[in-house]
């Protein structure tokens, strides 16, 4: 255990943060994802849920401010997004400050970036279309 450093983190997924760089980007993958079969590391989140997740890394972790630095799958045709999905997630990002928009992709080209991407955290989260992609930005110089 860290001071400061919330027991939801795991010291693989520390590690992981603490080595990306500006651009990198890293999933946080419902259940249902199919990460294992995509290539980068990934990093076991088992019974965790997205959202308090979100909440324990985003003080840890600056998003990017020169590209969009949160991208969500678009539902497949005849599907629905759940709206309490992304608002969850955004209020664990954010709380009930400023909060950056979300882009919606494609799953296909959602499973190719994460294709490329850092690494891919399965959690337990069971919500439909709950992944999130996180791009890192610079971290400031205190």
């Amino acid at each position: 255990m860290l001071k400061l450093i919330s027991p939801l983190i795991s010291p693989s997924l520390l590690k992981a943060l603490a080595e990306m760089g500006h651009g990198d980007e890293i999933i946080f993958a419902d259940a249902h994802f199919p990460g294992h079969s995509l290539g980068p590391q990934v990093l076991r989140a088992d019974g965790l849920e997205i959202g308090p997740l979100l909440a324990a890394v985003i003080p840890l972790f600056q998003l990017d401010s020169y590209a969009p630095p949160l991208v969500m799958m678009l539902p497949g045709a005849g599907d629905e997004l759940d709206p309490t999905v992304e608002n969850g997630y955004l209020r664990a990002l954010f709380g009930a400050g400023e909060r950056l928009p979300v882009t919606r992709i494609d799953r296909y080209a959602f499973y190719e970036r994460a294709r490329r991407a850092f690494a891919i955290v399965m959690t337990g989260e069971r919500a439909k279309y709950g992944n999130i992609l996180l791009k890192k930005g610079v971290t400031p110089i205190f």
